[in-house]
């Protein structure tokens, strides 16, 4: 009997995990029209009614409202607008839990969700890709059950694209290290594709104080603008800041400069004492903004065939060195690589540091410095011995080409991912090139913390103090597994 009771509680619990074959609309007639006739015309008004700056390129990403649309309708239409009639294949919708606490990452597998539009079909092949790759990362169907962050922007959609599927996402408590995991996962779904939208559903301040609420957001739209998503998370978590779909945003940030966007718009703000002209304090206000994240890449320094004939005079210069003990007569007659220009060179072995060593100051032609600090690296860092020539066919040559110095004022003007950061105090100094923030997953603090007492042989906190200089640069970094 126990048996039996058990095994029908065990078949109740099962089915209660799987995917309704369609996911009912949870606010419909609250948050927006429960009419189809209403919910079109009202949404078509909202269109109309904005007129955003046009974009040449794609937009990757949005981050929009996700309040009742008579709050938030006008504002999420500015980042709607700009991508109508765009042939996007698959969206995927990164939304905050609200009512239902739990860690990590909830996935909707498959199915359609349905509004008064009709029904939105997932896309299964996209979920799968990220599915049962992390334990964090799940599908629990309570997540959805009453959620409305993915469902609000569903609507919008339907209106302004067809022929689309959707990736549900829905996010709980995270830690910094599991939205970088889910982005990595999301950058490897995408791949080449170029018809994937991202969209992270997230309303601003929560407060009763609207005059608090317009400081607030503004220092957290500079926080975006920035696209920084470590200082991003920092502020959300130290409460500078507010955005109830903070962790989407943030993966949502990550994920887009994962894949070299960088630029950040702000299209729109408002907020609810100002939507209804009720600025009073004590009553309840919110946040709204619309940003979009456009496909515009970084102006890249170099070509394919100059970073192809640098890394040749790396390891030609690094194998004539180790076979006669002497520096290769190097010349190249390139404008660009002619250049004064600052690199370093890094050597690694089976996929482990080997070596590495550069310049920052840029005092001699770029291929020179390369061809030099190729040598270095390979024989001269004093972190290991000096490599050998029957090692050389195992190592794979990275190559940092960097902008000149800026020094700042600021820890807030360094963006993690982004700039490089040279600390230096009296006789002491050091320095971490961009790529080690994305390869340790440090926040700025610790980021700058190791790098005062590992790099500079300076107290860990040294960055804080008045006497200390900070200086960032940007670089420009490239390997033989790249081009190949």
């Amino acid at each position: 009997m126990r048996f039996k009771l058990f095994l029908v509680l065990f078949l109740i619990w099962g089915l209660s995990l799987r995917a309704e074959e369609v996911k009912e609309p949870n606010v419909r007639g609250a948050f927006y029209p429960d009419d189809s006739q209403e919910l079109s015309l009202m949404i078509e008004g909202f269109l109309k009614e904005v007129n955003p700056p046009l974009k040449e390129g794609d937009i990757f990403a949005l981050i929009l409202p996700h309040a009742g649309y008579l709050y938030s309708g006008k504002v999420a239409a500015f980042g709607y607008k700009l991508i109508k009639d765009k042939p996007y294949k698959t969206v995927i919708i990164l939304g905050p839990s609200h009512y239902y606490g739990f860690k990590g990452v909830s996935i909707y597998p498959e199915g359609f969700f349905r509004t008064p539009l009709g029904d939105v079909e997932i896309d299964k092949e996209f979920t799968q890709k990220l599915l049962s790759k992390d334990k964090e990362i799940y599908f629990d169907p309570l997540a959805f059950s009453k959620e409305h962050s993915v469902e609000v922007q569903l609507p919008f959609l339907q209106k302004v694209l067809t022929d689309f599927k959707i990736v549900p996402i829905v996010m709980g408590d995270c830690s910094y290290a599991l939205c970088q995991r889910l982005a990595v996962l999301i950058k490897e779904a995408i791949g080449e594709r170029k018809d994937v939208l991202v969209v992270a559903s997230s309303d601003m301040y929560h407060g009763y104080d609207y005059q608090e609420c317009e400081i607030v957001d503004k220092l957290t739209l500079t926080y975006l603008k920035n696209m920084d998503p470590q200082s991003l998370y920092l502020g959300l978590k130290e409460g500078k800041i507010q955005l109830c779909g903070g962790f989407p945003v943030v993966t949502c940030l990550i994920l887009a400069k994962e894949l070299g966007h960088n630029k950040l718009e702000v299209l729109n703000y408002t907020n609810s004492a100002m939507v209804s002209g009720k600025k009073i304090k004590g009553l309840w206000t919110v946040g709204y903004s619309s940003c979009i994240i456009d496909n515009e890449k970084g102006v890249e320094m170099l070509n394919k065939q100059q970073k192809k004939r640098l890394l040749e005079i790396a390891r030609n210069s690094i194998q004539y060195y180790l076979e006669k003990n002497k520096y290769l007569e190097v010349n190249e007659s390139d404008p660009v690589l002619s250049k004064n220009m600052g690199a370093f060179v890094t050597l690694h072995k089976f996929g482990q540091l080997r070596g590495c060593i550069g310049n920052l100051v840029g005092d001699r032609p770029l291929y020179l410095t390369v061809a030099q600090m190729a040598v270095e690296s390979a024989v001269g860092d004093p972190r290991f011995a000096p490599l050998r020539l029957e090692e050389l066919k195992d190592v794979e040559i990275e190559i940092s080409v960097l902008s000149p110095l800026k020094k700042i004022n600021s820890i807030d003007e360094i963006e993690l991912g982004k700039h490089g950061v040279l600390v230096r105090r009296g006789f002491r100094s050091g320095v971490f090139l961009p790529q080690v923030a994305k390869e340790t997953g440090w926040l700025k603090e610790e980021f700058l913390s190791y790098l005062c007492s590992h790099k500079a042989g300076l107290p860990h906190d040294a960055w804080k103090d008045k006497d200390t200089e900070l200086y960032i640069f940007t670089a420009e970094v490239f390997s033989e597994k790249d081009l190949e």
